[in-house]
């Protein structure tokens, strides 16, 4: 399997790179998450400009028609960054809404979307769905709660899972309004996510149902696979450099053996996250069987969790006890890939998941 970029792709992973690098160093990213919104404007309209917005839109909205795999360079400079912007969550909701109008809005950069599916009880099992859609006149209402929607809280509208009289289905629904309550919060990694409470929200039936639900959160679990890696590639430079520079006994604690194997078995771990990756992506892009795809998800999560909280933990313990410090970046990456380690299902989840799949 060819784990390289082509040649747009590396292009495009460069360009995002050096960006973040130039205007979105962790001091930026610092007051970003310090200020009132927890997220920037000024960055989400960059993102739009550089085409990252309608990468993996239909052209006829004025996208690129992109798949996973050529989001990962993206998201793996995300996670060395550690951006807080909602894009994941923009990009989950927007393939699934197919063909709406609204598309060539989210292309622009002027609308933010969110996925409004995991409910209280659910333990990522996407069937367990108690939010009710009612026909009502020529339109639809829906009542009910969904927690812990990551960029809720930015989003203008809300892509929600709803029980109607066919089973589940998708609806559009404007966030916020007088029957849409959103109850915000900062999650450990420091992006915002909200509770969402639905009284008779008015909604627009959009096609999909279950089926095209797990698609998206494949695709969503691939692509911050793709995160995580960039993350632990900061994680196990970083602390690399430390283990050279830091001095113990008059010598760098990079000289130790122990230490050392410490560090190659983090590098080991990175590297077997980024094969993982690579074949998440490339499934859900290629794979034409949902069982399949959904097995090689599964099984790229399952090595990423266990990895991401390897290579997080030891990178802290590496650093001592500064590693846990506010002002150390460290610290945030390893909050960053704890969260990734159990978003959209653990390790155990997705093991049982995989299992299940024959």
């Amino acid at each position: 399997m060819n784990f390289d970029y082509n040649e747009e792709q590396q292009l495009l992973a460069d360009s995002v790179r050096r960006y973040l690098q130039k205007d979105y160093d962790f001091e930026a990213r610092k007051k970003i998450v310090a200020s009132n919104e927890g997220w920037s404007a000024a960055v989400w309209a960059q993102f739009a400009e550089m085409g990252l917005m309608g990468l993996p839109l239909p052209a006829d909205y004025g996208g690129f028609g992109g798949g996973a795999v050529d989001l990962m360079g993206v998201m793996e400079a995300f996670g060395d960054a550690l951006v807080v912007e909602p894009y994941l969550p923009t990009v989950m909701a927007a393939r699934l809404l197919g063909k709406h109008p609204i598309l060539s809005s989210v292309a622009e950069g002027k609308t933010r979307l969110a996925l409004a599916h995991t409910e209280a009880g659910a333990r990522h099992r996407p069937g367990h769905v108690n939010v009710v859609a009612r026909k009502t006149g020529n339109g639809w209402t829906i009542e009910g709660e969904k927690k812990a929607v990551a960029g809720a809280p930015i989003a203008d509208m809300l892509v929600v899972s709803a029980k109607g009289p066919d089973g589940v289905a998708l609806f559009l629904v404007e966030s916020p309004s007088a029957e849409v309550k959103i109850n915000a919060f900062r999650a450990l990694d420091e992006t915002r996510s909200a509770d969402i409470v639905f009284k008779g929200a008015k909604a627009e039936k959009i096609d999909g149902g279950l089926a095209q639900i797990e698609d998206a959160i494949d695709f969503g679990t691939a692509l911050v696979c793709a995160e995580a890696v960039g993350a632990m590639k900061f994680a196990c430079d970083t602390t690399l450099e430390y283990l050279k520079t830091r001095k113990q006994f008059g010598v760098p604690i990079g000289t130790f053996q122990a230490l050392q194997h410490r560090m190659v078995d983090m590098f080991i771990a990175y590297e077997q996250a980024k094969s993982m990756a690579c074949l998440a992506c490339s499934k859900v892009d290629a794979s034409a069987n949902a069982t399949e795809r959904a097995r090689s998800v599964s099984a790229a999560k399952i090595k990423i969790s266990d990895n991401a909280r390897h290579v997080s933990q030891e990178a802290v313990q590496l650093h001592g006890g500064m590693g846990m410090s506010e002002e150390m970046k460290v610290s945030h990456t390893f909050r960053r890939l704890t969260v990734i380690a159990e978003q959209f299902g653990g390790a155990d989840y997705h093991l049982e998941r995989f299992a299940g799949l024959q």
